[in-house]
């Protein structure tokens, strides 16, 4: 009797759309070309280096407030 309540095909995985239209966005965006390599941001150690190189070892004296790290003019 169950046996009559289920047939195979409800047992089965259904497919959302027809597979002709598969790849259909990557295919109508428009070819980019790939940017040219950035140097990655250091992380880690060599970027606490970095840090405290540019904090306390390069520091220019000159009068008046020190310059945020964050100012625009130069």
């Amino acid at each position: 009797m169950k046996k009559d309540l289920f047939s195979s095909s409800d047992l089965m995985g259904k497919v959302h759309g027809s597979l002709a239209r598969a790849g259909k966005v990557r295919n109508q965006t428009p070819k980019v070309e790939p940017q040219e390599d950035k140097k990655k941001r250091l992380v880690g150690r060599p970027q606490k280096r970095f840090l405290y190189n540019k904090r306390f070892v390069n520091v220019v004296a000159t009068q008046g407030k020190p310059r945020g790290p964050n100012a625009q003019s130069q």
